[in-house]
C-alpha cells in the first residue's frame, strides 16, 4: 500500500472528478492521498476530497499576491474549526518561491515571507507539521523554521542540495519525492533519492503536476504513484515491499494525524 503525501485532487485539470480519481488510485494500492489547499476559495473543496486521506489549510505563495490579511485570520478561524475533523493533518501547502518571476520583486519576496511566518506561527500554535513549498527558496525557508519552531512537516518536491536536505531532516521533516526522479536527467534529484536515509524519504504525486517521464504536462493523477514508487526502488536496490512499508511509515510519523485514521475500508 501507497500514501500520496502531496496531491491537488480538486485542481481544474481533474474537472470535478477527484473522487473518481482516488478512488482508482485506491484500486492501485494507493490507500491515502494527502490534499493541501492553496488559498482561502479551496478551503472547503480539500476538506471534502480528504475523505480519501487527509487534508491540509494554508495559503500558496503563488496565491500570496492577491492575498489578504483577512485570508489569515480565515485560516487560523478554519484550522481551529478542523482539528476535530480527524482527516485535517497539517498546515500547508505554504512556503515561498523564487523561480516565477512575479514573485520575485522586493515586494513580492516580502509580502511572501510575511505570508509564510504568519503560516509557522498558526502551524506551531496547534502543534501541527507543515507541508512546505521550497521552489528556490530552500535557504530562506530553513531561516524561518529556524526562528519559528514547528512539529516537523514535508519539504514537498525537494530539489536543494546535500546539506539542506541534512538540515531539514535534523528539524524533523521528511522530503518528497515524486516524478521529477523517473527522468534520467534529473541527476541530483535522483541521487538525494537513491543516497538519503530511507527513513527520510516520502512519496507524493502532486498531480496533476511534476508528471513522471511517461505522461504529458498536466496528466498525472495518483494513480500513477506505485509506477513512481518503482523507479525509486530501482534507484535504491531495494523491494517494492520494503519501499512501501518505509515510506508508508515516514508519512505517519511526520503525519500523525494521518496514523490516527481508521485503516482504509
Amino acid at each position: 500500500m501507497w500514501i500520496d503525501t502531496h496531491c491537488h485532487l480538486d485542481a481544474p485539470e481533474f474537472n470535478g472528478t477527484g473522487a473518481q480519481v482516488a478512488l482508482r488510485a485506491k484500486q492501485r494500492g494507493v490507500r491515502s492521498i494527502v490534499v493541501p489547499a492553496v488559498c482561502r476559495a479551496n478551503f472547503a473543496s480539500v476538506a471534502n476530497l480528504g475523505q480519501f486521506g487527509g487534508y491540509a489549510l494554508g495559503i500558496h505563495p503563488i496565491f500570496v499576491p492577491k492575498a489578504e490579511e483577512a485570508d489569515l485570520q480565515f485560516l487560523r478561524t478554519s484550522v481551529e474549526r478542523a482539528m476535530s475533523d480527524p482527516h485535517f493533518v497539517a498546515i500547508g501547502e505554504i512556503g515561498l518561491d523564487f523561480f516565477v518571476a512575479e514573485l520575485c520583486t522586493p515586494e513580492m519576496r516580502e509580502k511572501q515571507a510575511y505570508f509564510y511566518r504568519e503560516q509557522l506561527r498558526i502551524a506551531k500554535d496547534f502543534g501541527l507539521p507543515v507541508l512546505l513549498h521550497v521552489r528556490r527558496s530552500v535557504d530562506q525557508i530553513l531561516k524561518y523554521l529556524r526562528q519559528i519552531g514547528v512539529p516537523g512537516g514535508i519539504a514537498h518536491a525537494f530539489n536543494g542540495s546535500q546539506q539542506q536536505a541534512d538540515m531539514l531532516i535534523k528539524l524533523g521533516f521528511k522530503l518528497g519525492f515524486g516524478g521529477a526522479m523517473t527522468y534520467t536527467r534529473a541527476l541530483q534529484i535522483r541521487r538525494l533519492a537513491s543516497t538519503l536515509p530511507l527513513s527520510s524519504i516520502v512519496l507524493e504525486t502532486d498531480a496533476p503536476d511534476i508528471p513522471p517521464n511517461w505522461l504529458e504536462a498536466g496528466q498525472n493523477s495518483p494513480e500513477q504513484l506505485p509506477q513512481i514508487a518503482e523507479v525509486l526502488a530501482q534507484l535504491r536496490g531495494i523491494s517494492l515491499d520494503e519501499l512501501a512499508s518505509a515510506t508508508c511509515a515516514n508519512a505517519s510519523a511526520v503525519l500523525p494525524r494521518l496514523l490516527a485514521l481508521p485503516p482504509p475500508s
